[in-house]
């Protein structure tokens, strides 16, 4: 079982940056690929972006070019830059990975961080 720990969130002003960091509880290097979901209110959880195990990146239409992914396999840990933080950018964000585990695709989620993006 994968543990993953999030953390960085926070209120922020629009325009405004913050750094989230998902922590695993083992090496991430088998990791095939990791993601990072959020949820805003009253609505259905969503990829904001992804990153795989060879560094491959994918973004969401509304966040590219402000969102950055990447992770550090040294220190178990994915990262996600956000900067020109929008209104529309408040949710609770999740860290997703996905690694084999007995031969089977196996899914893990963390607890999630609370972002809000308001003046």
């Amino acid at each position: 079982q994968v543990q993953l720990v999030e953390s960085g969130g926070g209120l922020v002003q629009p325009g405004g940056s913050l750094r989230l960091s998902c922590s695993a509880s083992e090496s991430i290097f088998t990791m095939l690929r990791m993601d990072w979901y959020r949820q805003a209110a009253g609505k259905q959880r969503e990829l904001v972006a992804g990153i795989s195990s060879g560094g491959i990146t994918n973004y969401a239409d509304s966040v590219k070019g402000r969102f950055t992914i990447s992770r550090d396999n040294v220190k178990n840990t994915m990262y996600l830059q956000m900067n020109s933080l929008k209104i529309e950018d408040t949710a609770v964000y999740y860290c997703y990975v996905n690694k084999v585990v007995a031969g089977k695709l196996s899914g893990y989620w963390g607890q999630g961080t609370q972002v809000t993006v308001s003046s």
